[in-house]
């Protein structure tokens, strides 16, 4: 296990200590990690374990504290380490990838990663109110036989991918240099319920947005909406009532998704002869979509009459 590493050689060279003062600091000026203090018997896989779900992703803690930048260390009771966490941001008008690239990751030329980890492309804004993954980014400091492969095999699932590392670090070549510090944003990485709650306690407000409840649920609204349009045209109206409401429920949707709900229910309760409702239904879409477009060549009238609008 990787708990078994070396103790630190006091003879290392001393023009280690700026590459690693540099890895300390990014470390501790990351906002996307909070701290653990080593308990007596502790191991990395037991840490990781508890706050990532995963044994193996003592890597990440590894890489992360910097442990192994002189052939490793054996954590110890006492020991500070950092935990790295995501973090989950709702986008507000007007903002595109490239501020988001920025704001999170440093340039606007890290927008495509950004957007591309949100099933996204970084040329189309992302929608207001989505909530996005902002991935936490670990400091590695190479060392004696690393390439860029073995940096991108170390922290990531998909071994054939390791061109992202040039990328994101604005680099080229597959060699590293003993002691160079690469950024390695890891997009997987999840907190277990232990770590949502250890983020709070930590982080405060920081960690409000750790949890990703937002974002896990505006995925299941994808997911479901199209549903919505399948029983509309099953003729399967109570049923869309019951799913759009639902839906509507959750809470935190986009403002495109609660136009597609509302828009739904419209249609639904028009079917219905529900006409208060159809009429709430027609308010709360234009609500969200102030120019809702109501073509008479393919809408029904009564559609357009909850509308208020008349022929």
């Amino acid at each position: 296990m990787l708990e078994r590493h070396k103790a630190f050689s006091h003879s290392r060279p001393l023009r280690w200590v700026g590459w690693l003062t540099l890895a300390a600091a990014c470390v501790a000026d990351n906002a996307q990690a909070f701290s653990h203090v080593v308990q007596p018997g502790e191991t990395l896989a037991q840490i990781a374990g508890r706050y990532y779900g995963d044994p193996k992703l003592e890597v990440v803690l590894v890489g992360a504290n910097v442990l192994d930048a002189y052939g490793g260390t054996i954590i110890r009771s006492g020991m500070r380490l950092e935990v790295p966490a995501p973090l989950f941001y709702r986008v507000v008008p007007g903002e595109t990838w490239y501020d988001l690239g920025i704001r999170w990751l440093g340039d606007r030329r890290r927008a495509d990663l950004l957007a591309v980890i949100n099933d996204a492309v970084a040329w189309i804004a992302p929608v207001p109110g989505r909530e996005i993954l902002i991935p936490p980014v670990i400091s590695h400091v190479c060392v004696e036989g690393d390439t860029l492969n073995s940096v991108w095999d170390r922290y990531m699932p998909d071994p054939t991918r390791a061109w992202e590392l040039n990328n994101y670090n604005f680099r080229e070549g597959l060699t590293v240099r003993r002691g160079e510090v690469l950024l390695v944003p890891v997009p997987h990485l999840r907190l277990s319920s232990e770590g949502k709650r250890a983020a709070r306690a930590a982080l405060g407000e920081v960690a409000a947005q750790a949890a990703g409840a937002t974002r896990d649920l505006q995925q299941r609204a994808d997911n479901e909406i199209p549903e919505l349009s399948t029983d509309l045209r099953r003729g399967e109206y109570a049923g869309a009532v019951a799913r759009g409401n639902r839906l509507l429920g959750m809470g935190q949707l986009t403002s495109i998704q609660l136009a597609l709900v509302h828009r739904a229910l419209l249609e639904a309760y028009v079917a219905l002869d529900a006409w208060s409702a159809a009429t709430a239904a027609c308010t709360a879409w234009r609500a969200v979509e102030p120019s809702p477009h109501l073509d008479p060549r393919r809408v029904s009238p009564k559609v357009r009459a909850a509308c208020g609008l008349h022929e």
